[in-house]
């Protein structure tokens, strides 16, 4: 069984057998959990699956944890988020209910604003926040943060676009 070959030259199937168990076994270490760990396994080998265009895999099993650590990421990320919003739902006034398939469309939303949010940069993002969240004019934050009318401007419309690009998708 040799771990230097590159993707295309094994066939999914030969590097999913020879190394599934193993992926699975490291993951089932991590999350503590056998029906998790096998959906991670099979969810890292549907990822490999869409990259089979890849460069030559000189370490298929490092690869594969690779890609299983950004999905473990991931999944941590959308539970952090999914227990807070249940938080802030539990704590309005008249309950909330929704069904399942509109909380996961809430859920999903929330995930594609946290990965906009990350990706605006510190200083956007800072403006952004203090614009929506805590309702500043931009004098305000230009004062708060030290920085220009323009700048807060400048911030304010990249972030602005950013959202309207994430709606319209």
């Amino acid at each position: 069984m040799s771990t230097a070959s590159p993707v295309h030259a094994i066939p999914l199937s030969t590097l999913y057998s020879e190394h599934h168990g193993w992926l699975y076994g490291w993951l089932r270490g991590k999350l503590g959990n056998r029906a998790d760990a096998a959906d991670l396994a099979q969810d890292t080998f549907l990822r490999l699956l869409g990259k089979r265009d890849a460069a030559p895999l000189r370490e298929p099993r490092g690869y594969l944890a690779t890609i299983a650590r950004g999905l473990l990421v991931d999944r941590y990320r959308r539970q952090a988020l999914e227990q807070a919003y249940l938080e802030a739902l539990a704590q309005q006034a008249e309950p909330v209910s929704m069904c399942a398939e509109t909380h996961a469309i809430v859920i999903e939303t929330l995930l594609a604003v946290d990965r906009l949010l990350d990706s605006l940069g510190a200083r956007t993002r800072a403006i952004f926040l203090l614009a929506q969240i805590e309702e500043l004019s931009y004098a305000d934050i230009s004062r708060r943060l030290g920085v220009s009318l323009p700048t807060v401007k400048k911030h304010l419309v990249r972030a602005y676009t950013e959202c309207l690009m994430l709606a319209a998708a």
